[in-house]
């Protein structure tokens, strides 16, 4: 089909949006800089020129260039810290043993005599020295261990210093998201360790992987109390030594790891970004979608994790609809928050977008083709709605069935009427129900294509509803799913509600967080509900009437470009599942053609 007119920075995005992370490019040839593809789609008529677009393209295209030479000092810089990482944790070990068998020896009480020799003042000893060790006495000896560890290997090698990073700020549909997936895609081969992270996914995976390190603190515990004094220590059960040398041994470790967890941010961090069991080297690169500080969980975590990776080197580029210093504007954590602020504002380069237009709303659009988003609700595209959920099931070759979906932290969700990469739901089971970001997420991954029926027109009377169907969206966008919609109005109209008599109160709108019950910010090391259905514990807060408004055209703005046939046609070269498919089809391909034998 042919496509009348230029098309939008924004819907031309799915060309270059990036949700098989950290493949490297499959490509050996020099790609284009990123302001010359740019000029270059706006030759051809594929975009429409923008003077604010093309500024930040220019800002990219030169970080890019930095990262090129930032790229081999890092990949120097990992080879010596990795080098100086073994070298400190064998000394480390090193100096425990000498100092357990100094113990074994006849040290573990009282210095240079046999405690045997010593009778009541030997026993005396003992216990004196047994009530300082688990404190006072365990911070000493870590502390001296340290000493020595510095002196005997040497101070950690220097970081080399990171190109800045670049913080995009503007209004809904300028093209924000698109330069910097576009920056994203172009960095293939360049970057060893990269990710793209949209806000709901990156405090999901923060609050996992503190969960993880919490339940594994809690089983070595039990472990312990259990009798199995060696625990998670295996290494230590097969020294030659005394139980008390060995319950020593483990003594210190777990105060080493116990140092370690008081910056559990800081550990969340360093397994945040990078995937250590390629041992590859190099630098890194976090690509932030729509930065946001809702409550009190974001403000700390994103403080915490963003500074660490900062600190160590990593390169951001993140998008954000308001300016950095607008990000925390109720006041949450103000300490927190203001060392974070200046850790961004020293890292990164903040650039407005500026442009006011709405590309998205430019995008030409076939009434013809445009048969995925139904309404209003009757009998009539209620048919049409069927039809098409049967077409699509008919064209996969497989049979209606329904599923148990696993959700983060062992959750699940029921899906009724599932087909082979495609779902079935209606919007009351979606959105009318304490569920959140975790399980539209896995919707998003598992389904490719996903069909909402019964969709309302939204107001007041149902504003939990409409947060959860934002949050929806932004999820099944974000992962570039097919969606077809049957609903109560077109999609302008969506948010115009007036059972009440009058529309949305933007300075007063209030939703419910309800993502993992309340525990996603209540009680991090809480693993969630087992059954099907999430608890319906929620945290309430509210957010300004600005915030709202950006969501809800944000909403509006992602479903209209969801309709056009270049982001369809994307969907089977962008999706998960398509990725997945497609890796393999071609792993395969390259495994006959080389155990083919030659003619």
């Amino acid at each position: 089909m042919k496509i009348k007119g230029a098309l939008s920075l924004s819907s031309y995005s799915i060309l270059f949006r990036r949700f098989c992370h950290g493949s490297p490019s499959s490509s050996s040839s020099p790609r284009p800089g990123l302001l010359e593809q740019y000029k270059r789609l706006v030759r051809q008529g594929k975009l429409q020129h923008d003077m604010h677009q093309e500024r930040v393209a220019t800002e990219l295209d030169d970080l890019l260039e930095r990262l090129r030479k930032y790229e081999i000092d890092m990949e120097d810089y990992h080879a010596k810290m990795s080098r100086w990482e073994e070298s400190r944790e064998n000394e480390r070990r090193h100096l425990l043993l000498e100092e357990a068998k100094s113990k074994q020896n006849g040290g573990l009480w009282i210095k240079g005599k046999d405690r045997n020799e010593n009778g009541i003042l030997g026993n005396w000893m003992s216990r004196r020295r047994g009530s300082v060790e688990p404190g006072v006495g365990k911070m000493v000896s870590y502390l001296n261990r340290e000493k020595k560890l510095d002196s005997l290997v040497g101070q950690r090698p220097h970081l080399p210093v990171a190109p800045k990073g670049i913080y995009l700020y503007g209004n809904v549909g300028c093209g924000k998201t698109m330069l910097m997936d576009m920056f994203y895609n172009a960095t293939g081969g360049i970057v060893q360790h990269r990710r793209r992270y949209h806000f709901h996914e990156a405090m999901l995976e923060i609050h996992e992987q503190m969960h993880g390190i919490w339940k594994k603190e809690r089983e070595s515990k039990d472990e312990t109390s259990s009798g199995n004094v060696v625990g998670g220590f295996r290494w230590i059960a097969s020294l030659p030594f005394d139980a008390k040398v060995k319950e020593w041994l483990i003594g210190e470790e777990k105060y080493n790891q116990e140092v370690q967890r008081k910056h559990i941010l800081s550990a969340v961090a360093d397994k945040f970004l990078i995937d250590r069991v390629s041992h590859t080297c190099g630098a890194s690169l976090l690509c932030f979608d729509e930065i946001q500080t809702v409550d009190v969980f974001a403000v700390v975590a994103l403080s915490g994790i963003l500074s660490r990776l900062l600190s160590t080197g990593t390169v951001l580029v993140a998008t954000s609809n308001r300016a950095p210093e607008e990000l925390n504007q109720d006041g949450m954590q103000r300490e927190i928050f203001l060392d974070f602020l200046s850790k961004l504002e020293y890292n990164c380069k903040t650039v407005h977008v500026s442009s006011d237009t709405d590309y998205r709303r430019l995008i030409p659009i076939d009434k013809v083709d445009q048969v995925h988003y139904f309404w209003p609700l009757n009998s009539a595209n209620s048919a049409k709605f069927e039809l098409a959920w049967q077409e699509v099931c008919s064209e996969s070759g497989a049979n209606i069935i329904s599923t148990v979906l696993p959700v983060m932290f062992g959750r699940s969700l029921e899906v009724a009427e599932s087909c082979n990469g495609s779902a079935k739901f209606d919007f009351e089971y979606l959105c009318g129900r304490p569920v959140g970001a975790a399980d539209y997420i896995a919707i998003a991954r598992n389904y490719h294509t996903v069909f909402i029926s019964q969709v309302p027109v939204m107001s007041m009377k149902i504003r939990d509803k409409a947060r959860r169907f934002i949050t929806l969206i932004d999820e099944l966008y974000n992962h570039h799913c097919r969606v077809f919609c049957l609903s109560s109005s077109s999609i302008d109209e969506l948010f115009q509600g007036t059972e009440e008599g009058t529309l949305f109160d933007m300075e007063s709108f209030q939703f419910e967080t309800d993502i993992e019950g309340g525990k996603l910010r209540r009680d991090v090391t809480a693993v969630g509900t087992m059954g099907t259905r999430p608890t319906t514990t929620g945290l309430e807060f509210i957010m300004s009437g600005q915030e709202e408004l950006f969501a809800f055209r944000r909403a509006i703005s992602r479903l209209i470009e969801m309709q056009s046939p270049l982001y369809l046609q994307g969907v089977k070269s962008m999706h998960t599942l398509f990725c997945q498919k497609n890796s393999q089809l071609a792993a395969r391909t390259s495994n006959l053609s080389q155990s083919s034998p030659s003619i």
